[in-house]
């Protein structure tokens, strides 16, 4: 899916969001591995072992579909920050959800980087033909929840043992869903 817009940040500068490219790839690796070290948040460690060129065709496959994002928050030249949305399934009966994830680099937080890259992604997902949008986020990023509460998402449940961090151990999930006709 393709998208492009510029926004100006709480401190002035622009940021231009848009989607990923298989010229990003480097980048996006980049990004998500900075946040990982920044905060336990996200779902995997670098785990699964995403090559340059595995990347590279994930975003070529993102950007050619009609349905799935890859949007690059990108800041004076530098990626800065990610989000995506993806189908939870093909199958009749759920072809109506998608989820959402969205990760900043921790020196660009309250700029309204992560705001801006949600309402792409839900405007995004609306421009798809979804009609539910899902994410899990740990209950312990009161930013992250209080987000996507004033976004109109819904608390759907709890995991308390959603996940298990290295350095935290066990940390709950909390299942969170934005719907619309």
């Amino acid at each position: 899916m393709q998208y492009n817009t510029t926004i100006e940040l709480k401190d002035g500068r622009a940021c231009v969001l848009r989607h990923g490219t298989p010229s990003d790839a480097a980048g996006v690796m980049a990004t998500l591995k900075k946040v990982r070290e920044e905060t336990d948040f996200l779902l995997s460690y670098e785990e699964g072992g995403l090559t340059l060129d595995g990347e590279r065709d994930l975003l070529a496959r993102q950007e050619a579909s009609p349905s799935a994002l890859q949007l690059c928050a990108v800041v004076d030249g530098n990626i800065v920050g990610t989000a995506g949305v993806s189908a939870i399934g093909s199958n009749e009966k759920i072809k109506h959800r998608a989820e959402l994830g969205v990760s900043v680099e921790q020196a660009y937080w309250n700029l309204g980087i992560g705001r801006a890259l949600a309402e792409a992604c839900i405007e995004a997902a609306k421009h798809a033909g979804y009609r539910q949008l899902e994410l899990e986020v740990v209950a312990d990023n009161v930013r992250a929840v209080a987000l996507y509460e004033k976004l109109g998402f819904e608390t759907h449940g709890r995991n308390p043992r959603g996940f298990y961090s290295q350095q935290a151990g066990w940390q709950e999930l909390v299942s969170m869903g934005l719907t619309w006709d």
